[in-house]
């Protein structure tokens, strides 16, 4: 990723936090074809320095080909996003920009025996049914049996081992008090969800301003 200023670059705690919050993202690889990609949810797995990423694809997804433990795979985790017109600034001079968050997640990806299919499958329905509270979570174990194994035998289970967490949160940090405020303003106001989202984060980001 190319950290557009310093100032813009998500530590690494901050941005392992934000991608296993948003437990989705896209996958890339190149093959000898070019590259390929697949959207996937996926979780995330830390022990001490060392972190993981597993998630799954369908058995015939061309993307499991690739996963060798050797060759690097590219996992991209993005959150809401806005437009910011240059008439927003409270200050003439400035230009039209993006604000976002993203992260890119990278390294090498292995294939995982078909017997840890059951476990990848729980701990994914269990991250993500957790969300839904309070409704019942939904758990695989209520299925008819042999729906459930056709199920698991019908993906594969690949895990990342992370060698590279980069992140950028930009967010108009370098901006003066006065222009931030004008900025979150407009956001605020928006029809859009992703902006009114953004516009929470820049107050968040300075809660001591009036806006």
């Amino acid at each position: 990723m190319h950290v557009l200023r310093p100032m813009f670059a998500w530590d690494r705690d901050g941005a392992l936090a934000f991608a296993a919050s948003r437990g989705f993202g896209a996958m890339i690889a190149s093959g000898d074809a070019g590259p390929i990609s697949s959207h996937v949810p996926f979780t995330i797995n830390r022990t001490g320095d060392a972190v993981t990423v597993q998630f799954h694809l369908t058995a015939r997804n061309r993307l499991a080909e690739l996963a060798d433990g050797k060759n690097p795979f590219l996992l991209i985790v993005w959150g809401p996003d806005a437009y910011v017109s240059n008439d927003w600034y409270a200050t003439p001079d400035h230009v039209s920009t993006w604000l976002y968050e993203a992260v890119h997640l990278s390294g090498p990806v292995r294939r995982l025996p078909i017997e840890s299919h059951r476990g990848h499958g729980d701990a994914l329905l269990a991250t993500f049914e957790e969300r839904l509270m309070p409704k019942q979570p939904w758990s695989l174990s209520t299925m008819e049996e042999a729906k459930r194994e056709t199920m698991l035998r019908s993906i594969v289970v690949l895990e990342m081992d992370v060698t590279q967490v980069e992140g950028q949160r930009k967010l108009n940090q370098h901006k003066s008090d006065e222009d931030y405020v004008s900025i979150t303003r407009h956001l605020s106001k928006s029809n859009a969800a992703d902006s009114r989202e953004i516009a929470a984060r820049l107050k968040a980001l300075r809660p001591h301003l009036e806006y």
